[in-house]
């Protein structure tokens, strides 16, 4: 494994997040605090071996594969259907869990649904869909405007999670990965990704929705207390959740662990609390026993090869227009 490559690190990062709270997926806090998990463990909720990870690595998987071959809202939509059909991108060949606004923006598109109306756009079409998967786009940081990255961070949303509020949270937690890569330490990412985003989200039609993000826009998640943190399947939950595990955590393993044994939505809060926490500690901070057994480690590996290959290909053509 490249023991440098960001790209490795966030998508291994997101994936070993998730395979840590499959097993222990819808259980409580208190459960949790009586029995916490402090590795990787199997079975449990969902009675699967120990490495497995759900459909936030497999969606996440399917657009990492997708912008391979450049960005294409028609390739990724179609990846996403596939995954649904015929089982793409899950690690041991079945889907074994869907959100149920996931489910129906698939359907949509199936149906024809033009893309950017396919996603749900209801107050209640909330959940974590895709947020938990939109880790791959910060990679493109250096090869894209920042307002166009979130633009295209808003399209890729909008495919499953269409309302203004999903497209917010993907937007916050692209602009913090983005200051991640470029070398910011956590609180430092944080906080400059939020000055950054507050450009676009401070104007019309966003800003109806601020009001929902003032813990995080406060630029204070991280001082919350353990019982101000929800960890529901609600994209707000989550994004606050990841943000507080991964702000007040000195290790890779304390961040995740931290998430996980929050409890309720275990998988979708590690992994997306992993993503940064990947990026930020490196693929040598992940512990190696967990990396070990996770389901198809070697074609997140090559998938992370291919990706970092794409990106930089896409740079250096970039560079010669200039």
């Amino acid at each position: 494994m490249q023991s440098n490559s960001k790209v490795l690190s966030g998508l291994m990062g997101a994936c070993v997040g998730d395979a840590l709270g499959v097993p222990v997926e819808f259980t409580s806090r208190a459960e949790r605090m009586r029995s916490p998990v402090t590795g990787m463990t199997g079975y449990g909720t969902y009675n699967l071996p120990p490495g497995t990870w759900s459909d936030d690595s497999s969606l996440m998987f399917c657009l990492a594969e997708s912008m391979c071959e450049g960005f294409s809202l028609e390739a990724i939509a179609r990846s996403f259907c596939r995954w649904y059909r015929e089982n793409y991108w899950t690690p041991h060949g079945y889907v074994f869990n869907i959100g149920n606004t996931t489910r129906e923006a698939i359907l949509n598109l199936e149906r024809g649904v033009p893309l950017l109306q396919a996603g749900g756009r209801s107050e209640k079409s909330n959940g974590n869909g895709s947020l938990m998967r939109i880790l791959p786009l910060a990679y493109y940081y250096q090869t894209l405007d920042f307002s166009e990255l979130i633009e295209r961070t808003h399209q890729v949303s909008c495919l499953t999670h269409a309302h203004l509020r999903s497209q917010i949270a993907c937007g916050i937690y692209i602009s913090i990965a983005v200051n991640l890569l470029q070398g910011a330490s956590p609180k430092e990412a944080y906080i400059q990704g939020i000055k950054n985003i507050a450009k676009i989200y401070s104007q019309a039609p966003y800003i109806s929705e601020l009001s929902h993000f003032k813990n995080i826009l406060n630029a204070q998640v991280y001082t919350l207390k353990l019982e101000e943190i929800k960890s529901s399947g609600y994209v707000i939950h989550t994004l606050e959740a990841s943000l507080w595990c991964f702000l007040n955590a000195s290790s890779y393993s304390e961040a995740v662990l931290k998430a996980v044994n929050l409890g309720e939505d275990t998988d979708t809060t590690a992994a997306v609390t992993g993503g940064l926490a990947g990026i930020y500690w490196g693929i040598e901070g992940i512990p190696q026993e967990w990396i070990e057994v996770i389901a198809r480690k070697d074609d997140i590996i090559d998938l992370a090869a291919r990706l970092e290959n794409a990106i930089f290909k896409t740079n250096s053509a970039n560079r010669l227009l200039y």
